[in-house]
Formats: structure tokens, sequence, C-alpha cells
């Protein structure tokens, strides 16, 4: 069975989805869906360092892959969430290959990068520090998120760098450095995505995007737009779209 490293060295389409909802029960629930990964989100939400143990825990007790969306290119909780044991990161506003570096260095250690040694999770609390030095090389997933203007226009710096396994475009905030927050229909949000993926099918490394509607109409444009590492849905997102349209349509026949 391919890993979800070889399917993106490959470039081959994944799915998976967001957790925002700091439970292990949400996990679960996804879980029944058939995702082949989950990413905790720690960027936006509430969820502590020791929920994300907990929820990592969860989806890997799931057979899925745990990734974190951490809360910014910073050395330190790169390291806490991997020593956690997450199978890897989403590190957001990359907007230069510099920045791209940083997330490399920090997430790996030397000598390829600097992030220090703790004996935790990962490592089987450092009876299996050697086979998690070795997975580290083989199988630790770094996905940089390309949410801002300056690293559409970076895009080929940043997928040079190694050790980058691909890409995940945030549209919301893509289209907010370009002083159009949310309008994904304009001209000049779609020529920056359609750069990026053009971008990356030129350099053949996956093209991410997250598809945050629950419409799977929606996740099937990307897909035909040459999406491969695609993120569908928020947890939270599923729950409250089937209840407003069960409601609507209950409303509706009274």
């Amino acid at each position: 069975m391919k890993t979800l490293k070889n399917k993106l060295k490959n470039n081959e389409l994944t799915i998976g989805s967001w957790i925002m909802l700091g439970h292990p029960m949400s996990v679960e629930v996804m879980a029944l869906a058939g995702f082949e990964w989950l990413v905790v989100d720690i960027e936006h939400t509430s969820i502590d360092l020791e929920m994300v143990q907990l929820l990592i825990l969860t989806i890997q007790a799931n057979n899925i892959k745990a990734l974190v969306r951490i809360s910014k290119n910073e050395e330190v909780v790169i390291k806490r969430v991997l020593d956690m044991g997450a199978d890897g990161i989403v590190v957001p506003m990359v907007n230069s290959r510099e920045d791209a570096l940083k997330a490399v260095e920090y997430a790996k250690y030397p000598p390829k990068g600097k992030r220090g040694v703790g004996l935790y999770r990962a490592s089987k609390y450092g009876v299996g520090f050697d086979q998690y030095k070795k997975w580290l090389e083989k199988e630790l997933i770094i996905i940089v998120q390309i949410e801002h203007i300056d690293g559409v226009k970076n895009i080929d710096a940043i997928l040079d760098v190694d050790d980058i396994d691909g890409i995940i475009i945030g549209p919301y905030d893509l289209s907010g450095s370009m002083g159009y927050p949310g309008e994904f229909d304009r001209i000049e949000v779609k020529q920056a995505i359609e750069k990026t993926i053009s971008s990356c099918k030129k350099k053949n490394k996956p093209a991410g995007f997250h598809v945050v509607d629950t419409d799977p109409r929606k996740l099937k444009e990307k897909i035909e737009q040459g999406c491969r590492f695609l993120a569908y849905g928020i947890d939270y997102f599923f729950m409250r779209d089937a209840a407003i349209n069960g409601m609507q349509t209950i409303k509706k026949g009274m």
C-alpha cells in the first residue's frame, strides 16, 4: 500500500479534511468518511497543544495520517507537534524560498536542519530514536501554504526547495492579500490560483487546495483543474450544512 509520502512524490490524488473542533469524537466521525489524512488546525482555533496530542493519537488510531497546520512558521511549535508524533506539518504564509527553507530547517535534524532533539512520543520516548531518524527522512510530510500574492510571485523558487512535498493554496487569505477577501470569481484571483497550479505542474509537485465548501462538485472542479492534494471541507462545516439544509427542507414542507 502506498504511503501518503509516496502519493505526493508521484503526484497522485489524495483527499483529506480539516479538524477545527477540539474533540476526539470529531475525528472519529470524520474517519468514517474515508479521508486519507486530517489536518489539526491550531492557527485559527482554540485547540491547545495538549488536545493536539490527543487528536494526533485519535487520527492515527483510525489509520489516517495526522498533519498539523501550525500557528506560524516558527521553530518551537514545529518541533513540539513533530515530537508529539505528527506525520507532517502544514506551514502557513510561506511567501518566499527563505520561508520554505526555514520550515525544512525547523522540521529536520542536523545536518539538514537545526531541530533540537526531544525524546518524546515520536521516538517512542527515546527507545526508538534511530528508527525515528530514518522515518523522518523517508516519510515526514512538509506542506507549505501559498496564501499571499507574494507566495504566488515566488512559487517557482519555493517549489525548488528540497523536502517540500507540496503546496496548498489558502483561497481566503490569498484573495485577501490582493485586496479582495473571499472574491474568488475575480479574474485577478483566478489568475493567481492558475499560475500557482501551473507552476506545480511544471515542477511536477502536487498542487493543493482547501475546498472549504462541502459541495463535492467544488472538489471535482479542483481535481479537473489539476490539484492533487485536496482538503475537502471542515469538520463543523459538514455538521453546519447538514443541519441548515435539513431544517430548510423541513420548513418548506410544513
